[in-house]
């Protein structure tokens, strides 16, 4: 590809090596999330929310349980202004939430932002200025310690406002572009907004550590954290917060490392909406967690519904992709991937165990409010008779016969193969009907009666058309007579094969569903029947797969 030389490492390494995050394999416990949907969400849609959807989708950020929620920037425009004085003069802001606003760090912008604010019960003021070597040269034309008096006066400012209005916000501060920052230097700057800030343990400061444009793979991101967290001064009464983008694709595995190396708070966006390739995706690291064991302390047991709202107040889309929350994640079309997945779930079942498992499954679709039968075993031309017969197992209580399920299952890959569709329930279950059950293609047994003669008798009725004859015939079992009585009529041969039966429900009144094969040279062929009487089913069963030999020959 062409002009690939033009381009070399945007980020900087820290002076020490800063690599203790790599002996750690897991994030143990939930960080502190704070959404930022409303600021960094919004301002990346092409049609930014109106008030009133921004009201309820700040409804929704807690009902998920997010305790700390961006609100926006009350100082960039008189919507996001009015959004905010809506919200604390109806008094929506739950008492445990704290909301958060968004000023840079310019004298102006910072009383505006403290005038939008009052009569709020819990703040975070942030309060950002970029430090980057990019934007120091290119944007300011300053040099470091312009910079750093850039962040030091705006901490002054936020502090000396606070103290005036008589109340105790918290602080946050960024130094946006962290991540093309030399890392001595981004020390530098935040711990002179900490010695400003002085903070206790009862009012930590925030330091905010954004990757503004992800330039680097997730490792190099870690060590500036790990780095960071081992020289902050206040280190004690600081809490260390990640803002990752996602310009490289890796804004979840860089948020998990940056955990790893001692960061405490998220910020991020549901499904990663943010500018350009988006924010970290909360709802990704949060299952990430779950998946792991971890309580996130987030509630995304009813993901659908989460979806749809998202869909709805942002008219952003969502892939059917989408890691937890997508239409297709836990969707299997392939045939051995149904068949593991079929055998897992009974095996679970079988086991009792509590540990999920299941092969192909990360977690139970259940566990977000998907269905096994709709969401999971999809069946169309790559399918296989695992997922075939899963189907028709959990949806109709219909267990087939193994060789039987391989024949439904070729027969449902014909028919989804010619339409070029997924089939759904209801249509495979309308291919079992008309193959096998109680299919009537050449005769009908509507009357039999047996009677025990030298084993048994059966005085057999055979329809057919507007013929009916009647066959006596003996057997050593009832199906065994009324299949010689058949065989007699029709002059035919065949060996009977897979007989099994079962309740269609765990009910007492449960009807009876018989499965029979015939087998010839020409094939083994099927039938199944349903009946009050588990003798009529058997017959019926045995019926329906006579007819289809018979109708093959």
């Amino acid at each position: 590809m062409k002009n690939y030389d033009k381009y070399s490492k945007q980020y900087y390494m820290p002076p020490v090596r800063c690599m203790d995050w790599v002996e750690k394999d897991s994030v143990d416990r939930a960080p502190v999330w704070c959404s930022v949907d409303l600021r960094d969400g919004n301002q990346s849609l092409i049609e930014p929310m109106s008030l009133e959807t921004k009201v309820e989708f700040f409804k929704l950020l807690v009902e998920i349980g997010f305790k700390e929620i961006e609100v926006g920037f009350p100082a960039a425009s008189e919507t996001e202004y009015a959004f905010l004085r809506k919200l604390i003069e109806d008094d929506l802001i739950p008492s445990d939430v704290t909301i958060q606003v968004l000023t840079q760090a310019r004298e102006h912008i910072i009383k505006k932002t403290f005038e939008a604010v009052k009569g709020a019960k819990n703040v975070i003021v942030h309060v950002y200025n970029s430090t980057s070597v990019a934007q120091r040269e290119q944007v300011f034309a300053k040099d470091r310690e312009e910079i750093k008096k850039i962040a030091v006066d705006g901490a002054k400012l936020l502090k000396q406002l606070t103290e005036e209005a008589g109340e105790k916000y918290r602080f946050e501060y960024s130094p946006e572009s962290f991540t093309g920052t030399e890392p001595e230097y981004a020390l530098e700057v935040v711990n002179a907004v900490l010695d400003v800030w002085q903070p206790t343990a009862d009012r930590k400061a925030i330091i905010n550590l954004p990757a503004t444009v992800e330039n680097a793979m997730p490792h190099v991101y870690a060590q500036q954290i790990e780095y960071m967290h081992k020289f902050m001064s206040h280190r004690e009464n600081t809490i260390i917060s990640l803002h990752p983008h996602n310009d490289r694709g890796c804004g979840v595995a860089a948020a998990e490392v940056g955990l790893l190396a001692g960061a405490d708070r998220i910020e991020g966006t549901l499904f990663g909406n943010g500018e350009r390739t988006g924010n970290v995706d909360i709802i990704t690291l949060a299952m990430n967690m779950f998946s792991q064991g971890v309580d996130p302390q987030l509630n995304f047991e009813n993901m659908p519904y989460i979806t749809s709202l998202y869909k709805t107040y942002t008219g952003m889309p969502v892939s059917p992709r989408q890691p937890y929350a997508g239409e297709l994640v836990f969707a299997a079309f392939s045939g051995s991937h149904q068949d593991a997945i079929a055998k897992g779930m009974a095996y679970r079942a079988k086991s009792g165990g509590k540990a999920w498992d299941v092969p192909y499954l990360p977690i139970d679709p259940k566990d977000v409010g998907r269905e096994y039968d709709s969401d999971v075993i999809r069946i169309n031309s790559q399918s296989g008779k695992g997922g075939v017969g899963y189907i028709m197992q959990t949806s109709f209580g219909i267990n087939m016969p193994r060789k039987m399920k391989e024949d439904m299952g070729y027969k449902v890959k014909h028919v989804s193969d010619v339409k070029h569709k997924e089939l759904k329930p209801v249509e495979i279950y309308d291919i079992f009907e008309k193959n096998y059950l109680e299919n009537h293609k050449v005769f009908d047994i509507p009357e039999c009666h047996f009677r025990q003669i030298d084993g048994i008798e059966a005085t057999v009725t055979i329809s057919r058309g507007d013929r009916s004859d009647v066959v006596i015939s003996k057997g050593n079992g009832r199906l065994d007579a009324v299949s010689n009585a058949i065989k007699a009529l029709f002059g035919i041969e065949y060996v009977l094969t897979g007989y099994e039966q079962h309740a269609l429900s765990d009910r007492s009144d449960s009807k009876a569903i018989s499965y029979v094969g015939v087998e010839t040279e020409k094939g083994t062929f099927f039938g199944a029947g349903v009946d009050d009487d588990i003798i009529k089913s058997s017959y019926k069963a045995l019926t329906s797969a006579v007819n289809n030999l018979i109708s093959h020959k």
